[in-house]
């Protein structure tokens, strides 16, 4: 570990907690309809969408019609997207000639991208027309990542209302997601992007002479727009096949260093908005207290392991492990974008996690398995970490013998079963669909290793895809119709899954009143609260999947020889 590596961490860092103020405060005016620095340009073209759409921004929804339109808009936008890479051979902007997908591999990557997880089990300079890229993959990163907002702009409004039948209007929240927050944001990021290096054309792509006198086609498309909304709206799914780790999707050192801030900020500054929503802004620092001390931690961990010595190559003499990791990054920035890309649930990636030690693989893994809270994918992240605010509440009162509450709302029997529902359901598809996967010869032939490593290239496949992660171990051949078809399922479960609870959770708090803190109210904006939080989030993942990360990567980090 050097002075350098830790200098980026820092300044990664301060460079989020900068903009939390900011953009939280920005976030919480254009949800509650308050003037905001945008609402003069984008408020006509606002009003002009919902006249063209027929929605009447004023009506409201109660959280079942809320839950029906959020279904429904996905089943929509997966069936076109679906549509757009069947056909994609026959349509426009296809100068590199891909040829539309087959059903099975069509249907993983319309439910990877409307789910927000963009997992990708094809290469995008090889497998998407530009037209599939732009119309299809970009436009769903926006929506999805707004829906993802929408639904914990929802269950912030349940907790700041009182005895109310309704909790905002899907389609109102939805377009001022896109609208107000990722678009404009996505502008600059591309605009900065392309600075930095990252192409922008519809070039199908240009012809190369190689040192030896060969030939080499280099693929370019429209990189920076889409290289920004992935980031921004916590999709992650790369124009290449290698991602971010590929120099026109990342040119350098500093384009590192912007994607990453790109990544966390809308997550983080969302806890901000919570705050001020509730009226409580102590409230919102609270969470980002423990998801930053969960953050610091898993960042810490992975950089102190990445800089030892592989025990790949026992005779090489010191540090750090730079297998599959690109040389103008090295372990620092390696490490840490892996900790923002599992921490965030964007799925980025600028190393090939397969090649990191297995104690890293354990902390990307555990990462994903505690519930997305660590910062988390925009919307899904705040939410996510609400749920174990309640449990912690819920813990709490258990011990002191005081029916729970949390911002004045009385966390009753209905409540603990809906946010008991949203937390299990995603560890219920990992390790059950893991479980499947080794147990059937059709799971078993994906892996590219054998023993521990193996078992951790699958399980990592499934925990990135019901967290809505979307990034791979890289060592697994997945797509198969096996895996083209468990990891959509584990997709959907992971994603719809808590979002219904959810809402569920956000109409039966909305309906309760909010009654004033008392003398035997437990605070929950203190360091006392923090702590506990972050203990019912690390139980919690224990309990459920120590047993796991033990058969895996635990047992390659402990075994003599690499490779488990």
């Amino acid at each position: 570990m050097t002075i350098g590596g830790w200098l980026q961490i820092a300044l990664l860092a301060a460079i989020v907690v900068a903009l939390i103020a900011p953009l939280g405060r920005y976030m919480a005016q254009v949800f509650t309809g308050q003037p905001s620095l945008l609402r003069p340009v984008l408020g006509p073209v606002e009003r002009a969408a919902y006249r063209l759409s027929g929605v009447d921004p004023a009506q409201e929804q109660g959280w079942l019609a809320y839950t029906v339109d959020v279904l429904v808009f996905h089943l929509v936008g997966a069936a076109i997207l679906y549509g757009l890479l069947r056909l994609q051979a026959a349509l426009p902007l296809n100068p590199q000639h891909a040829a539309g997908m087959t059903p099975d591999l069509a249907f993983n990557t319309a439910i990877s991208f409307v789910t927000n997880t963009s997992w990708q089990a094809y290469a995008g300079e090889t497998a998407l027309s530009h037209a599939a890229q732009m119309a299809g993959i970009t436009v769903a990163s926006f929506l999805s990542g707004g829906a993802g907002i929408a639904v914990a702009i929802a269950l912030v409004r349940a907790f700041a209302r009182s005895n109310a039948e309704t909790i905002g209007s899907f389609w109102v929240d939805l377009t001022r997601a896109v609208l107000y927050v990722l678009l404009p944001l996505s502008l600059i990021g591309a605009a900065l992007l392309a600075i930095a290096g990252a192409p922008q054309t519809l070039a199908a792509g240009v012809s190369a002479h190689t040192l030896e006198g060969g030939r080499q086609a280099i693929a370019l498309g429209p990189i920076a727009s889409q290289e920004s909304i992935k980031l921004l709206s916590g999709d992650g799914g790369g124009v290449f096949n290698a991602n971010s780790a590929h120099p026109f999707e990342n040119p350098t050192p500093l384009s590192n260093l912007l994607e990453m801030a790109l990544i966390l900020m809308i997550g983080a500054a969302l806890t901000h908005t919570f705050g001020r929503m509730v009226g409580a802004q102590r409230q919102g620092w609270a969470l980002f207290g423990a998801m930053a001390i969960l953050f610091t931690a898993g960042a810490g961990t992975l950089y102190a392991s990445e800089s030892a010595r592989s025990p790949a190559y026992p005779d090489l003499v010191g540090g750090p492990n730079l297998e599959g990791k690109e040389v103008r990054f090295g372990a620092a920035a390696s490490s840490l974008f892996a900790e923002v890309s599992t921490a965030s649930a964007d799925g980025a990636v600028n190393s090939m996690h397969d090649s990191f030690m297995p104690l890293s693989g354990a902390v990307l893994m555990a990462n994903m398995k505690v519930g997305e809270v660590i910062i988390g994918a925009p919307g899904s992240g705040l939410f996510s970490m609400v749920l174990f605010a309640i449990l912690a509440v819920f813990t709490a009162g258990l011990m002191v013998g005081r029916t729970p509450e949390y911002l004045g709302k009385k966390i009753e029997a209905r409540e603990m079963k809906l946010v008991v529902l949203a937390t299990l359901v995603a560890p219920l598809a990992t390790l059950g669909f893991a479980a499947v996967a080794v147990m059937l010869p059709a799971g078993l032939a994906g892996r590219q290793a054998m023993g521990a490593h193996g078992l951790s290239e699958i399980l990592y496949a499934y925990t990135s895809a019901a967290a809505t992660n979307g990034s791979a171990f890289a060592g697994l051949s997945a797509n198969t119709p096996f895996y083209n078809a468990t990891l959509a399922a584990a997709m959907m479960i992971g994603r719809f899954g808590v979002i219904v609870p959810v809402l569920a959770l956000a109409g039966a708090l909305a309906a309760k009143p909010r009654m004033p803190p008392s003398a035997g109210t437990m605070p929950t904006d203190n360091g006392l609260f923090v702590g506990l939080l972050i203990g019912v989030i690390l139980i919690m993942g224990a309990l459920i999947y120590v047993p796991a990360l033990t058969l895996a990567p635990i047992l390659e980090q402990l075994s003599p020889r690499p490779g488990g």
